[in-house]
Parts: structure tokens; sequence; C-alpha cells
């Protein structure tokens, strides 16, 4: 179905890829824990890789298998793994792919949890450089002899900055070193990582992907890039078969297996069952997202409106390349001076004050309080994040009412 609609292609891709049985247009949902072999042979061949077939639910199940060729197919790839979390997608796939003494290069800009676990990797003696990824310069200065990977967001939560993922994915192919990116904000219908020279994408499944704010779950996709013969840290034991997949199977053995993140697979087949209507949340999220920056760019009452989308963003131009006219679904802004943060917030009455984005439902809080207070003071400062800042994730609702909820809001505090 390469040659169909995006859409088309999510609404019949599990019927299609996967197949199922007795004519379903969804797959069966699995929760085995344990699959039998009438020959001991076949066990032992799927055990050591030789055959393809699931041994135990914490490392592979069919509704899993399912999931993971939806994604691998909307982003053109070679493979992917899917997790209970996305963090669970990224920690998994760093402590398989990474050795102590590594050195690794990362956005500045990271969400406060992947900051956090970047953090983690210092204390296991892993070099972590952090960086200006709106700057190739920046990444090229950081990059040493045992540099393995380059880590960044395309788009940085709260801030919306955007890195200069083409650039930096030259950079990466130029020095053999991995690029992994968290698409998280601009799903494979944003966001083509191939062009970019991606080598892998992570993504948390529970925000646009499965939509609606009713499941946990992390992704990891192979796009193909890379070439994993080169790489000095697969062992020997996963060296076997296509080169192309050494990657993906060691962070299934090492990261999945291991550390035991499994997508329950209840949730796999949820968000499947989400991922069809991908295309048109986030065309309908975007649009709202832009009207409702441009309303509050210039209100008396806001002092900045962080948004790709608006013309005076610093990477304005770069996310219209990027991201084929989509500039994702949320946006900061700063009150003005007098306005209190607090106030503002509990007199919305639509929009909901929740800790969750990618939601169908538009949903705001207050950045340097909670999402990023663990991170202090001076941390929030470089990154751009000010006591005033409020972070919005633009939902579905008829943007009107959206636009209204927030003048209301603005009057009462008169």
């Amino acid at each position: 179905m390469k040659n169909k609609g995006f859409t088309t292609r999510l609404v019949h891709s599990d019927r299609t890829l996967n197949k199922p049985v007795d004519g379903s247009v969804h797959s069966p949902t699995s929760n085995s824990v344990l699959f039998e072999y009438q020959d001991v042979n076949d066990l032992v061949d799927v055990f050591q890789g030789r055959k393809v077939g699931h041994v135990y639910s914490r490392s592979s199940s069919s509704s899993n298998t399912a999931l993971q060729n939806q994604l691998s197919d909307i982003e053109g790839g070679i493979g992917a793994i899917t997790f209970s979390t996305g963090m669970a997608a990224i920690s998994s796939a760093l402590f398989a792919l990474l050795k102590q003494n590594d050195h690794i290069v990362v956005s500045r800009y990271l969400f406060g949890n992947t900051r956090s676990f970047m953090d983690t990797l210092c204390n296991l003696g892993i070099d972590v450089s952090f960086v200006d990824v709106t700057n190739v310069n920046d990444v090229a200065q950081a990059l040493k002899p045992n540099t393995r990977v380059v880590f960044s967001e395309t788009i940085a939560n709260p801030v919306t900055q955007v890195a200069d993922l083409e650039a930096i994915g030259n950079l990466c192919a130029e020095k053999n070193v991995i690029f992994m990116v968290d698409s998280t904000m601009t799903p494979g219908y944003v966001f083509d990582a191939k062009r970019v020279q991606a080598s892998m994408t992570v993504c948390s499944l529970t925000k646009y992907i499965a939509g609606h704010g009713s499941v946990l779950g992390g992704a990891l996709i192979d796009t193909g890039c890379y070439d994993w013969s080169s790489y000095p840290n697969i062992f020997e034991l996963y060296k076997t078969g296509d080169s192309s997949q050494w990657g993906l199977t060691q962070v299934r053995k090492k990261g999945l297996r291991d550390l035991g993140a499994t997508l329950a697979p209840d949730a796999a087949s949820e968000i499947a069952i989400g991922l069809e209507t991908l295309a048109l949340r986030m065309d309908r999220c975007c649009q709202n997202a832009l009207r409702l920056a441009t309303y509050l760019h210039g209100h008396d009452k806001v002092e900045n409106v962080y948004y790709p989308g608006l013309a005076d963003h610093p990477q304005h131009f770069i996310a219209r390349e990027l991201f084929n006219g989509n500039y994702g679904g949320i946006f900061s802004l700063d009150l003005a001076d007098g306005v209190d943060v607090h106030a503002f917030l509990n007199q919305l009455k639509t929009v909901i004050t929740a800790t969750h984005l990618g939601d169908t439902r538009t949903l705001g809080l207050p950045v340097a309080s909670t999402i990023f207070y663990e991170s202090g003071a001076q941390q929030r400062a470089e990154m751009g994040i000010g006591d005033k800042m409020i972070r919005f994730s633009v939902g579905i609702e008829d943007i009107d009412d959206i636009v209204a909820d927030f003048e209301q809001a603005f009057q009462s505090l008169k």
C-alpha cells in the first residue's frame, strides 16, 4: 500500500501488514505469557535467533509484533521495538548500546525526565556533553574519538527550540556516529526521520500516536540509515545474520529483555487503534496551535510566545523545511508582568491543567514549578524557562471555543 495516502495506509495497516486470522481488521490481543513448541528444537532455534518466534512475553508477543510492524512501516524503517513507556525506550536503548567510558552528545534543551536520565548515565561512567542543537557547530565541537551517539529531540519541550536536524544528520553520517532522535512531538506524519539520516527514532507512544491519554507506551524504530557492522559496541553473540538488524537485536536482548520494560499486549492493541487517526488529529492539533499562538502573540497580557510556526521564532525556517507545514501541537508563553500564572490557569474552564501532552484535549501547566522544578533555577535559566512560563498542549476542540476560554480568563483577572 505504499502508493496510498498516509491515513489510508494507517487505517488498513493492521490487516494488510499483520494479516489477522478469521478476517479480523485488528490483530487480536494475546495475553499469553508463554508459548508452546511441539518440537523442542524449534524452541532452541528461536532462543538462539535462527528462527522467528515468541518464547516469553517479556521479550515479545504477537500483539507487540503487530504494533511494531505498523510503527516501522509509517517511519519507513527496518524494524521497531515497543516498550512500556517512552522513557523506557530511551533508557533501554542507551543502556544496551553504550559502555563505560563512552561519550554521547545530547541537547541542552532536553525534557526534564530525559535530562535526569542523562545525569544517571554520567554517574555510571558515561561522558555526556550538553550542547545547543540549534547550532550544528556546537555539536561538531563536542564530538570526541569515543563519541557513540548524538541524541536530540525534534522540537524541545517546553521552549520549542528546533534542532538543526539535517545538518546534524550529515555530521553524524560523516563521523559514523549514531544519530538518535526523539520524535515524540513530530511523529511520522509530520517528520521524515530518514530525510535527516537519523539512525534511530524514539518516541512516547502515550502522546500523539495513541492520542487519547488512556494508555502508556514507547517505541524505538531503526530507520536503516546506520551501518551496524561498524559499531564497536555490538556483542559478538549478536553479530549473526543480517548486520542491519544487529542494533535492534542488541536493544531487544540487553535492553527490553534484561531491563524488562515490556509493553502490555492490551496496551499495544489500544495504541494500534489510536494510531489509525494520527494524521487527522495531528492536522487539527497543529492548526489549532498555530491559531492560538497567533492570537496570543502580541496580546497585552502575554510577554512572549514560543512556537515554531510564528515567523519570529528563531528556528521558524528550519521548522518549515522539516515538518511539512505542521509546527507541532505544543507552545509555551510567558505571561506579562502583573499576571499571576496560577490565577490565570485556575480561570481557564475548557483547558485542563495537567502534565500530559499530545491529547485530544487542550492542556496547560506552569513549567517552572512542576515538570522542571527538579532542574533548579540555574538549569532552567540556561534552557530559557522562566517562572512565568506556561506550556500548552493544544487539542482538537473547536478553536473558537479555546480562544474564547483564554479571553474570558484574561478578562477575569482585570
